[in-house]
């Protein structure tokens, strides 16, 4: 499929896990893609990523949580690719801890980067449809803990409870626009956010091995096996498509039958 040729696509926390998934998915289909992320890496991963799939691919140093930050990666991203079409709010972080131990600044870390971050970065992407015309797509990762809080993370659940409240009051506001805002919620995915979660969780929840915890949670998904980034990619870019032009305020599971509602 070539359905995005030509179109700029933004995608927060594009680096790894997930996000390299869905950058990867969108220059596979023809997307120049824009990966804006913290880390360090970002400028080599989208070199590499760029190598893999011959698409025109740029980094950019982003602390989705700094306004100013946000308004010039995005004007940087334009400048370099053309007005973008498709912007997707990937940039996460977890901590786990328990209640009594759960610092403020863990809690602001969590609703600053998993929450503020995707607003500030869906309200640059929204200015920049308007002034470009644009009937964009935005897309924004939530979690299976948008749907059910978990042991240890109230602070990570109510960050991503919010990308859901977020998502559907911005869908409400821009529907009239031909502009359309969705969610997405992610179950257990071969990540290394992933990786922390089945360390930090195993430690805390019991005397468990590297891999068992996780193996534990995996018995109980219905398909019985994690995702995959590839396969969360396929729905963000099935909801940026023309396909999905009549889909908007929702919030989808990708995770194998894990949380069915």
């Amino acid at each position: 499929m070539n359905r995005f040729a030509g179109q700029a696509v933004f995608v927060t926390g594009g680096n790894k896990g997930i996000g390299r998934g869905i950058a990867k998915r969108f220059a596979e289909e023809g997307a120049k893609v824009a990966i804006a992320a913290i880390e360090k890496d970002t400028l080599e991963a989208a070199a590499a990523l760029a190598n893999e799939t011959g698409a025109e691919i740029i980094g950019l140093a982003l602390d989705v949580t700094d306004a100013k930050a946000v308004r010039e990666a995005y004007a940087e991203a334009e400048a370099k690719l053309g007005a973008i079409s498709v912007s997707v709010q990937n940039a996460g972080v977890i901590t786990i801890a328990k209640v009594e131990n759960l610092t403020e600044r863990e809690w602001d870390l969590n609703l600053d980067v998993n929450t503020k971050g995707v607003f500030l970065c869906c309200q640059e992407a929204i200015r920049r449809f308007r002034a470009s015309g644009m009937k964009g797509r935005l897309i924004n990762t939530a979690s299976g803990q948008a749907r059910q809080g978990f042991i240890y993370t109230p602070h990570y659940a109510a960050s991503k409870f919010g990308v859901v409240g977020l998502s559907q009051s911005l869908a409400k506001e821009l529907a009239r626009e031909g502009i359309t805002v969705n969610a997405i919620c992610p179950g257990i995915i071969h990540t290394e956010m992933w990786d922390y979660n089945d360390r930090v969780w195993g430690q805390m929840l019991g005397e468990y091995g590297p891999g068992e915890l996780m193996a534990e949670w995996v018995e109980g998904i219905p398909m019985g096996r994690a995702g995959t980034p590839a396969e969360v990619a396929a729905l963000v870019s099935f909801l940026a498509s023309a396909d999905a032009a009549y889909i908007t305020g929702q919030t989808i599971n990708v995770d194998g039958g894990l949380i069915m509602s």
